[in-house]
């Protein structure tokens, strides 16, 4: 069992996917907690699908894709947000077409560059196994920065999402925080690209976040559980890619929604089959008759 576990860990590859994969999975628990309990889950996969054009221009000019992804990504979050509160058009329908232009243009501009498949390929479903240094250190740094920021205004972000109404009459920020948090979401989606790719990016903010909720009642009890899940799908499917010889970022994903649907039927808050197997008390026998 040891040799099972230190195997991997012996070539440097494996040891800066593990790095990357567990700096951008905490990130993502961390947000995706806020993502999940405001139901802004459309806002995490059209930030990611429309930075594609962030990252293609950085592939066609020969620059960082991270700066690319991340210049895309903060404005069109911000965009989102002034243009929902500004113009009277849903925020839905503004998500939606934000969705759509940046992945149009990102695949015109991905189609004009030649002999690149393989790039694509990594822009898409992630390419972890091939993460540098320098890779690793860019997402610790927006790791670092998301959760900083939500540390320092975490009671804010709390009151916010339970009741944002209240919560402005209380003399809370809420516009600042209204822009705040799509932001967050942009930096965690490039945090967490090189891992699982700009298809899938939207599963690793979510998934585990929606097991969180399963398992917990409190926000800061949810958001740990929801760390500790998207960590356990990361590994898992880092070590299921190496001795299977799988696709990383797909393996990940399919590892974390296994993970949700295993919660999903024993939780002991809304667990399926537990609440089968639970006596039912006299009332509810009562109320079937």
């Amino acid at each position: 069992m040891l040799d099972f576990l230190i195997e991997p860990m012996q070539f440097g590859f494996m040891q800066r996917a593990l790095l990357v994969s567990a700096l951008a999975a905490t990130a993502c628990g961390v947000v995706g907690t806020f993502v999940v309990l405001r139901g802004m889950a459309f806002l995490g996969d059209a930030i990611a699908h429309s930075a594609l054009t962030g990252m293609a221009v950085a592939f066609l000019f020969g620059g960082s894709i991270f700066l690319g992804a991340l210049l895309w990504a903060v404005p069109a979050s911000l965009a989102i947000s002034a243009l929902s509160r500004r113009s009277g058009i849903r925020v839905d329908a503004i998500i939606g077409v934000v969705f759509a232009g940046g992945f149009a243009v990102g695949v015109i501009i991905i189609n004009s560059l030649e002999n690149r498949a393989g790039d694509l390929l990594g822009i898409l479903f992630g390419n972890v196994l091939g993460a540098s240094w320098e890779d690793a250190l860019v997402i610790g740094i927006l790791a670092a920065a998301v959760v900083a920021i939500v540390r320092v205004f975490y009671k804010e972000l709390v009151f916010t999402t339970y009741d944002s109404a209240v919560a402005e009459a209380s003399g809370v920020p809420v516009r600042l925080l209204e822009y705040m948090l799509p932001v967050l979401v942009a930096l965690t989606t490039v945090a967490a690209i090189k891992t699982v790719g700009n298809v899938m990016v939207m599963s690793l903010l979510v998934v585990p976040s929606v097991t969180g909720t399963l398992l917990a009642r409190r926000l800061i009890t949810i958001m740990t559980s929801s760390v500790v899940a998207a960590l356990i799908a990361v590994v898992a499917g880092l070590y299921l890619s190496y001795y299977f010889d799988l696709p990383t970022g797909p393996t990940i994903v399919v590892v974390s929604v296994g993970l949700l649907m295993v919660v999903v039927l024993v939780s002991p808050r809304r667990g399926f089959l537990l609440s089968w197997l639970r006596p039912k008390s006299k009332e509810q026998t009562d109320a079937t008759v």
